[in-house]
């Protein structure tokens, strides 16, 4: 199989320290980023997505 690369971009929110996002887990914000990209590349089978 081939290898594929997208390239793409989306922003997580930036707060302050110990703010509204301090209970927020980075990779939970990371998993929102990527899911945001999934939705802005419909026809990306996501299963194909090894390492991000």
């Amino acid at each position: 199989m081939t290898d594929c690369f997208i390239l793409d971009a989306v922003r997580t929110p930036i707060g302050k320290h110990a703010g509204g996002l301090a209970g927020v887990r980075p990779d939970d914000l990371a998993a929102t980023a990527v899911r945001a990209l999934i939705r802005r590349a419909p026809d990306l089978d996501p299963v194909r997505i090894d390492d991000v």
